[in-house]
């Protein structure tokens, strides 16, 4: 069986070693660390201390470990909750052209809903953008967030180096949906689909764990 997850935040002191401090209370109640999240707090009483998220794999006693951290001079606060997964589940990332984005959010979305309120987590991320670099960087950095399970490109020209862009997404276990557009992009997706809307819930479909459609079957074909 899969271990259980858990989550928990912290403010700390803005200074060197307190991720190492932290991690080594950790590793002692035999946390397997899965996730790490760090940012500077901008805004209200802790302005300028640093936020910092984990989420581990089931480990001892919970409140032993929390206190063993409250020890810790730079640690401030810690707080426990359920895990991102839990509350948020697997995220379909939609990138292009504004118009073409919003089509496709609107079927994933709705798509969604149908299988959330049976009690899945899928959540919907959307972010319109246009130039060959930047759309680049955006397809790159999809396999590097936290969640996310499909990405559809929606836009009317993509090439180039989103196209290479797209492979290395792949080869992380990440497919890839395209619509139908000119370029070289849907050449190197997993699926391509002419109606935007479909195309969303398409990818909310293969990513649901209720779902019958799996983009694996249909590979290489376009709709």
């Amino acid at each position: 069986m899969t271990p259980d997850l858990y989550a928990l935040s912290l403010i700390t002191e803005n200074r060197a070693g307190v991720l190492r401090d932290v991690a080594t209370v950790m590793a002692k109640h035999e946390a397997n660390i899965q996730m790490i999240q760090q940012s500077i707090i901008c805004t209200g009483p802790h302005k300028g201390d640093a936020y910092v998220y984990f989420e581990f794999e089931e480990c001892g006693d919970h409140g032993v470990m929390i206190a063993e951290m409250l020890e810790i001079p730079s640690v401030l606060d810690v707080t426990i909750y359920p895990p991102f997964s839990r509350i948020f589940g697997s995220r379909v990332i939609i990138i292009g052209g504004g118009a073409q984005v919003a089509q496709v959010a609107m079927g994933a979305v709705n798509e969604a809903d149908r299988h959330n309120i049976r009690g899945e987590r899928i959540s919907v991320d959307t972010i319109p953008l246009v130039g060959e670099k930047d759309l680049a960087l955006a397809v790159d950095a999809v396999a590097r967030l936290p969640r996310a399970s499909i990405l559809v490109l929606a836009g009317s020209l993509m090439g180039g180096e989103v196209s290479r862009a797209v492979d290395r997404v792949r080869a992380t276990g990440i497919p890839v949906i395209a619509l139908k557009m000119a370029g070289s992009v849907p050449e190197h997706a997993d699926l391509v689909v002419t109606d935007p809307i479909q195309a969303g819930v398409f990818a909310v479909m293969h990513i649901s764990g209720k779902g019958v459609f799996d983009i694996n079957r249909v590979r290489g074909r376009e709709f």
